[in-house]
């Protein structure tokens, strides 16, 4: 499957995935292509983060005067923890103390791998006439590092702006973490967080979004050596050019709450007539579009295929949400295991959705010719008024 690595990370919590420099930086460049003062005058938080090694550190330690920061922080999770909590066997590589912390006058043997380290940027502190990666000051924290605990509470709450990789298996509760303290936030996580119920409303209310870039396509990640990788994604890696203790995910993505281009730009779609003569799909040529068997909505299986003139509720992949234009189309629910349970008060109702069709799984599901589909967006054309 093209989520072998991702599976094991939720299965195992083996969450050690350090993030390509280069998926950073066009990210990043994509916020400021928008907004060129978005990170202007602002606190950056990288929680979840390891200092020494994370390019997310580099990335905005390095380019801390051109983004005209005020602050950056960047905190790491305590490596006896990560055992104690994941259950991680030794490793070698980011387990593994670096020459900049025990050279360092407050490197203390006896605390470095039960606490987490705090580093900061402010200022030039090596009078070289420009604040850069070589001005990071660090101390070690009180506690763990874990971004639940009050100290790092604190610091989310100094923020501005928090980015990070997060532990994959915490992805609901960090995401909760943010929002709570209503913080912007850049973050990668699984494609299919996009259902769970945690999340699928901050989309819907458009609180959250996908990112701008690299969606659709394998994410490459650096991982501790010895880590646990599956062949194929070693493989994988290797031919988009990364050779070594690498892995890549087939679905992850960027999410956020922070403004990009891509967000606003309408897709081009064709109408319905149109697509049945001259889509590049099979099925909609032969079939069309059918109806649900239990909601008032039509089966579109292909983004690209989503018809400019229909006026009704359409089903459409999970992967429309990368591509969603909040000017274009309205999120009405989703359709899927656990769309039933989870519904707002009138929305099923409104989509007249019929509880009695049974496939075999959990209620919600859309079922189009008595079999039930993969997890559907239910969307809406924008300024189409429901009866």
């Amino acid at each position: 499957m093209a989520n072998d690595s991702l599976s094991n990370a939720k299965n195992k919590k083996n969450d050690e995935f350090y993030t390509i420099y280069d998926y950073i930086q066009m990210e990043m460049n994509a916020y400021l292509e928008y907004a060129p003062d978005v990170f202007r005058g602002k606190t950056v938080l990288l929680p979840c983060d390891d200092p020494e090694w994370s390019n997310f550190t580099r990335f905005f330690a390095q380019n801390f005067e051109a983004l005209g920061l005020k602050k950056l922080i960047s905190t790491s999770y305590a490596v006896d923890s990560k055992k104690a909590k994941y259950g991680y066997v030794e490793l070698g590589g980011y387990q593994q103390l670096t020459l900049f912390e025990t050279m360092s006058p407050q490197f203390d043997e006896g605390i470095t791998m039960s606490r987490g380290k705090i580093f900061t940027l402010t200022r030039d502190m090596n009078r070289s006439g420009a604040v850069d990666i070589d001005d990071l000051e660090w101390h070690y924290l009180e506690g763990d590092g874990d971004f639940r605990s009050d100290e790092v509470k604190a610091l989310r709450d100094e923020a501005d702006i928090i980015v990070t990789n997060p532990p994959f298996s915490l992805f609901r509760e960090f995401v909760a973490w943010v929002m709570e303290a209503g913080k912007s936030l850049v973050i990668i996580g699984s494609q299919n967080a996009i259902t769970y119920k945690e999340i699928f409303p901050l989309l819907k209310e458009n609180k959250l979004w996908i990112g701008a870039t690299n969606n659709g396509k394998d994410m490459v990640f650096e991982v501790p050596e010895g880590a646990d990788v599956a062949p194929k994604d070693r493989e994988k890696a290797a031919k988009l050019g990364y050779v070594g203790n690498y892995t890549r995910l087939g679905n992850a993505c960027w999410f956020t709450n922070i403004n990009h281009g891509r967000r606003h730009q309408p897709l081009s779609l064709m109408t319905m007539a149109d697509n049945v003569k001259f889509s590049k799909h099979k099925q909609i040529r032969e079939i069309g579009y059918q109806q649900y068997d239990n909601y008032d909505a039509i089966e579109v299986p292909f983004t690209d295929a989503i018809p400019s003139d229909y006026d009704g509720v359409m089903g459409v992949p999970i992967t429309f949400m990368d591509k969603y234009c909040p000017e274009q189309f309205e999120i009405i629910w989703q359709a899927s295991g656990n769309a039933y349970a989870n519904a707002p008060a009138g929305i099923m109702e409104m989509l007249k959705f019929d509880p009695t069709v049974k496939y075999g799984g959990g209620l919600g599901a859309a079922v189009c010719g008595g079999k039930a589909v993969y997890s559907r967006i239910l969307i809406r054309r924008k300024g189409v008024t429901s009866e």
